[in-house]
């Protein structure tokens, strides 16, 4: 089934959301309904793969510092309701992991999987909302392009720090203790 993502012009609200079909991401901005299919197989695998290389992240240091991410977490960030492909945040700053069917803390870093149908609200509507919201850090992974691009919010504005193809290793804030190949997060 080839699904394509669907704006719904009308004042939207919360309840639109819970009621999108099952199959769908349901998405708030400004008081429009964004719904998108669920991620395609390249994008899911992009997904999956990443979140396996910072696993090792998502563990309590001694010090109890370290990171919690979740998959496609539900973000209430004022009257808009975001859904990233990954988001992450710091422990110190969080604290517990809540257990809540959605966020209204911001995440530290946000990664969204480019996909044909959602890339220019992922690249100018979320990104614009992540920066307002002081989101540090958004990667963009193009599983079609098969790049990362990493970015930093510095004084309320997005700055590359760092552009990634082929088999470069990536190892770029805020998890540049680590390093993957980009290479291996494709089929």
């Amino acid at each position: 089934m080839n699904e394509r993502a669907t704006v719904v012009r009308t004042p939207a609200t919360y309840q639109d959301v819970l009621d999108a079909p099952p199959n769908m991401v349901a998405e708030l901005v400004g008081g429009t309904l964004h719904l998108q299919p669920r991620p395609a197989s390249k994008h899911a695998r992009a997904s999956f793969s990443l979140a396996g290389r910072l696993e090792p992240l998502d563990r309590p240091n001694r010090d109890r510092t370290g990171w919690f991410f979740t998959f496609e977490p539900e973000l209430h960030l004022g009257h808009d309701v975001l859904v990233p492909d990954l988001a992450g945040w710091r422990r110190e700053g969080m604290g517990e992991f809540p257990d809540t069917p959605a966020f209204e803390l911001p995440p530290d870093w946000v990664c969204e999987i480019l996909s044909p149908s959602t890339r220019r609200f992922d690249l100018i509507e979320k990104r614009t909302l992540y920066g307002q919201w002081s989101v540090g850090h958004l990667w963009l992974v193009d599983p079609q392009a098969e790049t990362l691009e990493a970015f930093e919010l510095r004084g309320g504005e997005w700055v590359l720090i760092g552009g990634f193809e082929a088999d470069n290793e990536v190892r770029v804030a805020p998890f540049a203790e680590i390093g993957f190949p980009l290479s291996n997060l494709w089929p």
